[in-house]
């Protein structure tokens, strides 16, 4: 009997991605009826039913679950050894691919990466802005290295330490009747017109959470990209804001907007660096949780 192999692993893969084995066929470059023996081969050298073949498409079996963990690790980890050993060729000994959420993407990356990079000239970082929720299963499922989440969205089987603290306030103008306040909590502003960021933030997502559980949805007056232009709008009067502290802090010195604390708990963020095993990471990646261990602020 045939043994499967990395091809199968990966047509598997996108079978139970798109659902249908027809569309990974196609996605995959391979005749249906090539796709199809593959799969039908895979169940036969593994000895277990992977797939629930219904009338539109597919389902994964418990085993296919499983092995789509294993396989999604085998495929990231090939991936990464072929990386690694083709890149000598181009003088660089290590890439590392680097999940992080908006506010750590934005605000502590940049300078933290800057001065790793600089001492490791032979390495290069492909940073993927995630929210937090998806941020450790895709660590799980073998999808990139390391991660930079929100310390309450991760839950068991990944390696985890704290970063930094990344505190939500208000921000306003600094003509405001809510400026001179030191602390304020959601359900006093939750009415007001507010800038908000792009569709499909995290931090978006969770602030619309907090209004609908107060029985309120937010009036977004302008939805945009980075935390630099919702201040820019704030400032102009177009609404008021929630964002990070340390994104409001360092706009606060060139804008006349002001900061003000929440009151919420949910408030209160913290960051923390995530991967799987130690010994599972390629020693590029090693490295960088090394450097973000000595640099953390907790």
């Amino acid at each position: 009997m045939r043994q499967f192999d990395l091809v199968d692993l990966n047509l598997f893969v996108i079978v139970a991605e798109t659902g249908n084995i027809t569309r990974a066929a196609a996605r995959a470059g391979l005749a249906l009826a090539s796709a199809s023996a593959r799969i039908r081969h895979l169940e036969e050298a593994l000895g277990v039913a992977l797939l629930d073949r219904q009338r539109l498409g597919v389902k994964l079996t418990p085993a296919g679950e499983k092995l789509l963990d294993h396989a999604r690790l085998v495929l990231h980890q090939v991936a990464a050894m072929r990386s690694e050993a083709g890149s000598y060729a181009g003088g660089v000994k290590g890439h590392i691919h680097l999940f992080s959420n908006s506010s750590a993407a934005t605000e502590h990356l940049p300078r933290i990466l800057a001065s790793f990079l600089a001492r490791h000239p032979a390495i290069s970082i492909d940073v993927e802005e995630r929210k937090s929720a998806d941020i450790a299963l895709a660590l799980a499922a073998g999808r990139g290295d390391v991660g930079i989440a929100i310390e309450s969205t991760l839950g068991e089987g990944l390696d985890h330490f704290p970063f930094c603290d990344d505190r939500l306030v208000l921000i306003c103008t600094s003509s405001d009747e809510l400026a001179p306040r030191r602390q304020i909590g959601f359900a006093e502003i939750v009415e007001r017109p507010f800038v908000g960021l792009s569709e499909g933030s995290a931090l978006q997502d969770h602030l619309a959470t907090q209004a609908a559980r107060l029985g309120q949805r937010l009036h977004l007056r302008a939805r945009i990209k980075t935390f630099d232009a919702i201040c820019r709008l704030v400032e102009a009067g177009v609404g008021v804001a929630v964002i990070p502290e340390v994104a409001a802090r360092r706009c606060a010195q060139t804008m006349k907007i002001k900061a003000v604390r929440m009151s919420d708990p949910w408030a209160n963020r913290r960051l923390s660096i995530v991967t799987r095993a130690r010994h599972a990471l390629p020693k590029a990646a090693q490295q960088l949780v090394d450097h973000l261990r000595a640099v953390a602020r907790v």
